[in-house]
């Protein structure tokens, strides 16, 4: 049953979609007393709870666990052969989601004094929507509908996973293929080669991780290769050695790529099929993982009849204040072009419903966005990769890697012409946690000289950004002006303590 707003005419909100941007804008709204309708086509809890962040970071704790235990001997601790039991890896992945799972829950939504209805919306009117053709009357609305996994053509019946869907993975893949080289395609293309299986990367571009910096995708392009990972760069699918995949009821399909390309994908009955690639090569697989990017969720929502425009990629359109095209509806999340991360859907949807709500303007700001793709090792950046200087410090001069023995990473920070820190890049291991601090950095225009002279916790990863910042102050006192201002007062100090009497 649909319920009524509290005063029987109109929801003060009404949000569509119970994924992070969602139940963010719905409990916000709520806290400052709004009447709020949250309606959820599936389940709350959105990607990040069912099959993004928390079920991702699982399976790699898992990975990171078996690659740790093969490589412990380099420090003196000798485990034997390492043996992977995917079934109680996956029962770890669902554990750690069902843990996680209250605090999304309608439940619990409810309880923050959201009502929550579970069905499928689709606006109808200037203030009115319906919930699997029930009408509800709003006074504003968010859409925070999210995105899903790009999914080639012709796939039906074919043992082909997305990020979405291989947490239904009863058996580990014997040799996997890989499609496409972001920190999605990155993450679990280590995780599984470190749990056991033969992987194939695949990217068509001439690196991993395109957004990043070059030195850090060439760290994590090296990391996955010491795994095992086959990664072939600026290749792409060709087709299929016979020409064709052949089903389990015996016929046949062709299996089209969003760029026109054709990928060969394993037999429903788990045999393996030769993959023919742009450099001439074959590779024998078992299953595919696609991992070539997101499409917003806008279908059936009735966007473009309610004036709600959306771009070319079929992303909604919303100004900084995330306002859309219909000054009645806002938009949060990956829904929008302006985010794409867990941490920015949640902001987004506080401040959506904040200015629906209050009749606000308050503003994106993105000037200081962190990522982090979290293979190993980690890649985490915040802020611009240009600037007036640049200061990096390997973890080769970073005691705490040295100490662990895990030496391959750095950290790297951008500088205006003022000193201040506006971007940052860290890589190895915890450099999300490092980046935090950085992010705070960026966000208010600390000077390099401030973090240097902040005390800071040692022996920890934080060290090497610290050691940058200190190299810039010392660097800054060896130029010109302050050099010869600090050698005159080192001279004149010098005189005055003869002349008190000293040596």
């Amino acid at each position: 049953m649909i319920p009524a707003a509290p005063d029987g005419r109109a929801f003060d909100l009404a949000v569509i979609g119970g994924g992070t941007a969602g139940i963010v804008a719905a409990r916000t709204a709520a806290r400052f007393g709004a009447s709020v309708l949250l309606v959820e086509r599936n389940r709350t809890g959105g990607d990040c709870l069912w099959t993004g962040c928390v079920p991702s970071k699982a399976l790699l704790a898992a990975a990171h666990a078996a690659a740790a235990a093969r490589s412990a001997a380099r420090l003196g601790v000798h485990t034997g052969r390492v043996r992977v039991d995917f079934s109680e890896v996956m029962a770890h992945v669902h554990a750690a989601v069902a843990a996680v799972e209250p605090d999304d829950s309608p439940a619990t939504l409810e309880a923050a004094g959201v009502r929550v209805v579970i069905g499928g919306a689709e606006l109808t009117g200037p203030d009115t929507l319906t919930v699997d053709g029930h009408p509800v009357r709003f006074r504003q609305a968010v859409v925070a509908t999210g995105a899903q996994p790009k999914v080639p053509d012709g796939l039906a019946g074919v043992r082909t996973w997305t990020s979405e869907t291989l947490w239904g993975m009863t058996e580990q893949p014997k040799r996997l293929l890989v499609l496409g080289g972001g920190p999605v395609g990155c993450e679990l293309g280590q995780a599984f080669a470190r749990l056991g299986s033969a992987v194939t990367l695949v990217q068509r571009g001439p690196r991993l991780l395109p957004a990043e910096d070059p030195a850090a995708a060439a760290a994590v392009t090296d990391a996955l290769r010491a795994d095992g990972v086959d990664v072939r760069l600026a290749t792409s699918v060709t087709g299929v050695a016979d020409g064709s995949v052949m089903l389990a009821d015996g016929t046949t399909v062709a299996v089209t790529l969003s760029d026109g390309t054709t990928v060969a994908v394993t037999l429903s009955d788990g045999t393996t099929v030769a993959v023919t690639l742009s450099d001439g090569t074959t590779v024998a697989v078992t299953d595919v993982l696609v991992a070539a990017g997101r499409t917003p969720r806008t279908s059936g929502l009735g966007l473009a009849a309610r004036g709600v425009e959306l771009d070319r990629r079929g992303f909604v359109v919303v100004d900084d204040t995330l306002r859309t095209t219909n000054p009645r509806i806002w938009a949060a999340g990956d829904v929008t072009a302006v985010s794409r991360f867990t941490h920015t859907a949640g902001v987004h949807g506080s401040t959506a419903a904040s200015n629906a709500v209050l009749g606000l303007r308050r503003k994106v700001d993105d000037s200081a966005v962190p990522r982090v793709t979290f293979t190993h090792p980690e890649v985490a950046a915040v802020g611009r990769r240009h600037g007036s200087t640049v200061r990096t410090v390997a973890h080769t001069h970073t005691d705490r890697a040295i100490a662990e023995g895990d030496t391959g990473g750095f950290a790297r920070l951008v500088l205006d012409r003022r000193g201040r820190v506006v971007g940052a890049t860290v890589v190895g291991p915890r450099a999300g946690e490092t980046l935090a601090e950085l992010t705070l950095a960026v966000r208010t225009g600390v000077a390099a000289r401030t973090l240097a002279a902040t005390t800071h916790p040692y022996p920890t990863w934080g060290d090497a950004p610290w050691t940058a910042a200190v190299a810039q102050v010392q660097n800054s006192l060896d130029g010109p002006v302050l050099g010869r201002t600090m050698r005159g007062l080192t001279r004149l100090r010098r005189r005055r303590l003869r002349r008190d009497g000293g040596v």
